[in-house]
């Protein structure tokens, strides 16, 4: 009969990590048994789990009702994102919040209730929390969180796919100071001159006098204030852009950084794999070792026993033909005095 290859895999890893090999080698010898040496050789293949992907694992595989909810609210969130719904996407971020504290808060109730499971002061819970986050961000980590089946815990900087914002350029239209405004080169002052129907300007109010030089002297000193907030615009505008030049190239770095760390782990994982399916060819062959090494004692000991039985057994004949040899010595003196 087949051996129950998603039963063995369920229990496996719910297993805790500290005995995952242990759990493995006996999902795999199970699946021999019943005579499904695919399903064994898949077993034997599995890869253990960190503790914090086994916590998620854990909560996936027991309660399975919770960790679908996750599928809902992160489709939500990335409508929300998408049209760019800010009210919509708070109400959803609180929900968000919501539903990964109550998942932690089960994931440590389901480690409590397991007598095997890492001490509470040690469950990697910030882990979990960010693997669920990143979950709600990401389809394929969400599938990986729901099969029970992740390895490690996942990370995920900012949420799902950020649509880019429609910039346009605003620029000054027709300016309005002190009363006077410029439309199509014509400029009327609000102190004491009228357009003239040949293009020029009369005075009128103050004899003498083309212009008002107050009105001309606002409208100089306005402009040269507009002048000095677009040059502050402009110099805040390039030390942001200096800023942000920086900021992408950290952003370069730390993802560099966290590029290599990952690297890194994968490697140490890879290796302390490699390391857990040779010590358990070692104790495989310890306990063959043991049991050749009972039978070679067992052989001794009656080999011995075969040995003590052959020298009483000698020691009985010798006694036998010495009593015999006295017995015909005796016979003979006896004849020799008859004569």
């Amino acid at each position: 009969m087949a051996a129950d290859e998603s039963e063995l895999t369920r229990q496996l890893y719910r297993t805790p990590p500290a005995r995952f090999v242990a759990a493995r080698e006996a999902a795999a010898a199970e699946a021999r048994r019943a005579g499904d040496t695919a399903a064994a050789r898949r077993l034997a293949g599995s890869r253990r789990p960190t503790v914090a992907a086994w916590l998620v694992n854990l909560l996936a595989l027991d309660r399975p009702e919770l960790v679908a909810e996750l599928g809902p609210l992160a489709e939500a969130l990335r409508g929300a994102q998408r049209d760019l719904k800010g009210a919509r996407l708070r109400e959803l971020s609180g929900q968000r919040r919501a539903l990964v504290a109550a998942l932690v808060t089960e994931v440590r109730r389901l480690a409590a209730d397991r007598p095997d499971a890492p001490p509470a002061a040690r469950l990697p819970l910030a882990e979990v929390e960010a693997t669920l986050h990143a979950a709600l961000a990401d389809p394929g980590v969400a599938g990986q969180v729901r099969a029970g089946r992740l390895l490690k815990a996942v990370h995920h900087s900012g949420f799902g796919e950020v649509p880019r914002p429609q910039l346009r350029l605003v620029t000054d239209g027709a300016q309005t100071t002190g009363g006077a405004q410029t439309t199509g080169g014509a400029q009327t002052t609000g102190g004491g001159g009228r357009k003239a129907a040949g293009g020029g300007t009369e005075a009128v109010g103050v004899p003498g006098r083309g212009v008002d030089r107050g009105g001309v002297r606002r409208v100089r000193d306005e402009r040269a204030a507009a002048r000095a907030v677009r040059a502050e615009r402009d110099r805040r505008r390039r030390a942001l852009v200096r800023e942000l030049a920086a900021a992408r190239a950290a952003q370069r770095q730390a993802e560099r950084e966290r590029d290599g760390t990952a690297t890194a782990e994968r490697t140490g994982a890879d290796a302390l794999d490699r390391i857990e399916r040779e010590l358990a060819d070692l104790e495989r062959r310890r306990a063959a070792a043991e049991q050749e090494l009972s039978r070679a004692r067992l052989a001794r000991r009656a080999a011995e026993r075969t040995h003590v039985a052959a020298r009483r057994r000698t020691g009985e004949v010798e006694a036998a033909i010495e009593a015999l040899d006295a017995e015909g010595e005796d016979t003979t003196a006896g004849g020799g005095q008859a004569d």
